[in-house]
């Protein structure tokens, strides 16, 4: 202007800087990755549950739309996988460098029971999820299996001994979710009076029933192992 005044901004810049800003809070689709993408799913899900978890929700979440996610993966069940891998990172193995086997074995699958206890939903795809597609699931195995190998457990029945106390690990984890009155026999009580007896005997002062039954067989899984490795090492 000829009295020197700034020059008012033109629509088409203030248009032009309102964009730059908008978008500076939008991650670009090309930003996502596997990592921003889980760490996203798991807020999500710690804030609001498994059951509202949507490919929606978790596109809010990273500010982007719905469509730029299927641009990084294909489907809910997959950001769930990721996410199953993810968590396996919080499962204790280090026992396995350290204390002796069963000491170890031990603190593993109370870390593993109690993980999952937290997110059970995911407990049918670890289950079934190939290990070619975990690299975590593939290191904390890698830790156990070499634990059982240098304590003296046959090649042979490593693997079997994982799934036998994974298996058991799994079902004590939706144990500990259980609601407290779930073997309350109430007006059944006449037909099966053994087992209500058998629930009232309980010792509730040896710790939550979950708990107590999770000790009960994790003992026993671990007295078969330590009699599978001697038995092999007296062959």
């Amino acid at each position: 202007m000829a009295d020197g005044s700034p020059a008012a901004p033109s629509a088409a810049t203030g248009q032009e800087s309102a964009g730059r800003q908008r978008r500076a809070g939008r991650p670009h689709e090309n930003v996502l990755s596997r990592k921003l993408i889980t760490e996203a799913a798991l807020t999500v899900i710690g804030v609001e549950g498994y059951g509202a978890f949507t490919m929606s929700s978790l596109a809010r979440r990273l500010s982007v739309a719905p469509s730029a996610l299927y641009n990084h993966v294909t489907s809910k069940q997959e950001v769930l996988r990721w996410l199953q891998d993810h968590v396996m990172t919080q499962v204790d193995v280090s026992g396995f460098t350290a204390e002796p086997w069963d000491a170890a074995v031990r603190r593993w699958a109370w870390s593993y029971r109690d993980v999952f206890a937290g997110h059970v939903p995911l407990i049918p795809i670890v289950a079934v999820l190939p290990v070619a597609g975990a690299p975590e699931t593939l290191k904390m195995y890698e830790k156990v299996a070499v634990g059982l190998a240098a304590a003296g457990v046959p090649a042979a029945l490593i693997v079997p001994g994982i799934v036998a106390l994974e298996s058991f690990i799994f079902g004590s984890a939706l144990d500990a979710t259980a609601p407290a009155d779930i073997f309350d026999t109430a007006d059944l009580s006449g037909t099966s009076p053994t087992f209500t007896a058998a629930v009232a005997a309980q010792d509730r002062d040896t710790g939550e029933p979950a708990d107590v039954a999770f000790r009960f067989g994790l003992d026993a899984l671990l007295a078969q192992l330590d009699s599978t490795r001697q038995k092999a090492s007296a062959d």
